[in-house]
């Protein structure tokens, strides 16, 4: 067993650091580039000829009529052009200049408020250099959360995009009297005639024009340079509870987290291609692209919507954007790896015997010789060439976080895609880090060591009876200390002295209500949160989160979201079917009808709650823990529906509400 932490005290609760920073936490990647404009700078005067920012051109879009009537926009998009590094340190210099000639001052906050592109880096590189703090704030966020974000951060300017500017901001622009300028990073505007109260628009073009026009060149000059203490983002998360909290970042916590995120990709350079998909107002996303800045990697952007030659938008005998980026690096949500793992499988079902056969023979050869550290060249070959085909053939490192991956679907990539997956665990507050696995640590279900910024200690937590000393490992709440840990909620002193503390050398420390235990390996394993234990009527206790991980490795569910109320003696469901599972089910017991009707169809919900019954029972889930009614769902949770975040968590709040009469049936008996 080869180990990867230990406590540096030797005490059970830790804290636990790398084997490679037991002496001292690294803070920064190079001696001296201690912020990012800094580390920018550095990358663009060493990879100036590189590609760093690709963007596919789009040569056709047209609507297409799906066989249920609803009308689907599809487009075929053409080939990726880039920005070198020089040029996008120049976009990025002139474009802060160009705030700065309008009126943006340093250490005053500015918002983007932008799907994920190219130029969200340009803006945020420009924000990084000339000391702007940036406030960034989710797109599916809800029209009341976006305004409270640029009300309570006081900004003047907002940078976004036209779709967005549309559909989204125009109609809180009354709501948020501060707001002077707005500036759309698509190509050039058609005039805006009808924007609210002399808000001024500008194009992201025209920004930059001015920003290179002779007379403000002294903004070049003159740009006080940021502090690592200086703040560099305040990230607005969408959490699961309540009203969103900005979260302060400084440089000097960025730098941190993406020293340690680095150190855990092996041998990551400046041939590596990064495909970006997921929101960059995401702490995952964002620190991603800089470790890949940092390293002169090329990042090619893309949306879930366009990343195969499967996806939604993508015109049937079009390419999607892995088959034509052929990235090496992929950063994925759980919810993005579970949706390949049943599209792989339901090919998999549709094959001959033959075929399938072959498929299962290799697939239980391969998890053999892996766990015996062999390599599987001939069934890679022959098996799996195809299935890693669906990402462009080159992946060499896939990175989870933002939720627990299951154990099914981490095997299945490390096997079928041939590329491990590191399952990382971070929160937005200590910067996105705080572990990540090896990636040549196949073992399942465990998030790996520290990061060599980041410490981590086990507290007690008598509640729920988890306590350091608890035998073989020791667990508890986790509390990550480090540079990585922000500088806390913005304008929330109350929620800051919850959630942080600073210890006898000065150290800033975050408590993440997350309960987990180290292995002896000293590797972290996520076993419970606190605020998803319930106490049921008669006294035992319930993670929910323990029960929703078992259930969702059910082939028949997408996505579930167990309930309990403290005054009831079970647990309830709510369940989003897999539609084509359902309707193989229906068939089975013979209903027809809409996947609405199947979904309402008493016959239907007993059958599946059947079935996960059997489930919960062979994973060994207590029968207290087993829910014993169930509501079936025909819509799946998305961001825009507002049940889930944008990493794809339940917002428990949101689902109790909309599920409320269910609720009632389910525990009225009727």
């Amino acid at each position: 067993m080869k180990i990867k932490a230990r406590s540096i005290s030797g005490n059970p609760a830790g804290p636990y650091r790398a084997i490679n920073s037991q002496e001292k936490l690294v803070a920064w990647l190079h001696p001296g580039v201690d912020t990012l404009d800094k580390m920018f700078e550095y990358a663009a005067r060493r990879f100036a000829q590189r590609d760093c920012l690709g963007t596919r051109e789009v040569l056709s879009e047209e609507d297409e009529l799906q066989p249920n009537g609803k009308v689907f926009k599809k487009v075929i998009l053409g080939r990726y052009n880039w920005l070198s590094y020089e040029d996008t340190y120049q976009t990025a210099k002139c474009f802060g200049s160009g705030l700065a000639a309008l009126s943006q001052k340093p250490q005053c906050n500015i918002a983007i408020f932008c799907e994920t592109r190219a130029e969200w880096i340009v803006v945020a590189q420009a924000c990084f250099m000339y000391n702007f703090p940036l406030v960034t704030l989710y797109a599916t966020l809800g029209p009341m959360a976006i305004a409270h974000g640029l009300n309570e951060t006081e900004v003047t300017h907002i940078i976004t995009s036209k779709d967005l500017l549309q559909s989204r901001l125009k109609a809180i622009l009354c709501d948020v009297p501060r707001l002077q300028y707005v500036i759309v990073v698509d190509s050039k505007p058609t005039s805006w005639p009808d924007i609210s109260r002399g808000i001024m628009v500008y194009s992201m073009e025209a920004v930059k024009e001015m920003g290179s026009k002779p007379d403000n060149s002294e903004h070049l000059f003159d740009r006080r340079q940021p502090e690592p203490s200086d703040i560099a983002v305040i990230m607005y998360t969408s959490g699961s509870t309540g009203i969103p909290k900005g979260v302060m970042i400084s440089h000097g916590n960025l730098i941190a987290g993406i020293t340690g995120m680095a150190e855990r990709i092996p041998n990551l350079n400046e041939t590596d291609t990064y495909i970006g998909y997921l929101p960059l107002a995401h702490v995952l996303e964002l620190s991603a692209e800089l470790v890949c800045i940092s390293h002169g990697c090329r990042i090619g952007y893309s949306s879930p919507q366009t990343l195969a030659d499967q996806s939604t938008k993508i015109k049937k005998g079009s390419k999607g954007d892995t088959s034509v980026l052929k990235p090496t690096l992929m950063a994925a949500v759980p919810e993005i790896m579970d949706r390949i793992y049943k599209n792989v499988m339901t090919k998999v079902e549709e094959m001959s015997k033959f075929q399938k056969t072959l498929f299962v023979l290799a697939y239980n050869y391969k998890m053999e010789q892996i766990s015996k550290g062999y390599g599987t060249p001939l069934c890679d070959s022959l098996v799996f060439k195809r299935v890693r085909a669906l990402l462009g053939g080159n992946t060499r490192v896939l990175l989870s976080g933002g939720a627990p991956l299951s154990a099914a679907t981490q095997r299945f990539m490390n096997i079928c895609l041939c590329c491990p997956v590191g399952q990382g665990y971070g929160l937005t507050e200590t910067c996105g880090a705080g572990t990540i696995s090896e990636v040549w640590d196949y073992s399942t279900g465990r998030v790996g060591a520290p990061l060599v910024c980041s410490e981590i200690t086990l507290k007690d937590w008598e509640e729920g009876g988890y306590y350091s000393t608890d035998k073989p490992n020791p667990r508890g709440e986790i509390l990550i200390g480090g540079p990585n840990v922000t500088m806390g909620y913005y304008k929330n002193e109350g929620k800051n002295l919850e959630g942080f503390y600073v210890d006898e050398k000065g150290q800033r420390w975050f408590c993440t209500g997350d309960i987990g235990e180290f292995h002896p390996d000293g590797c972290l394993k996520i076993i419970d949160r606190k605020k998803d234990l319930v106490k049921l009527q008669a006294g035992e206790y319930v993670s929910l989160g323990k029960v929703e991980a078992v259930l969702k490795n059910c082939p028949l569910i997408d996505n579930i979201c167990a309930y309990a109320n403290s005054d009831q003696s079970y647990v309830i469901s709510f369940v989003v079917p897999n539609q084509k599972q359902l309707m193989t089910l229906a068939e089975q017991i013979q209903v027809r009808g809409t996947v609405e009707e199947i979904c309402n169809n008493s016959q239907v919900e007993k059958e599946v709650l059947r079935i996960i019954t059997e489930a919960a029972i062979s994973a060994k889930l207590e029968r207290f823990e087993i829910p014993k009614k169930i509501r079936l769902s025909a819509e799946p949770w998305t961001p825009e529906t507002g049940l889930v975040t944008d990493a794809f968590k339940l917002k428990r709040k949101e689902l109790k509400t909309h599920y409320q009469e269910d609720i009632e049936r389910m525990y009225g008996g009727k």
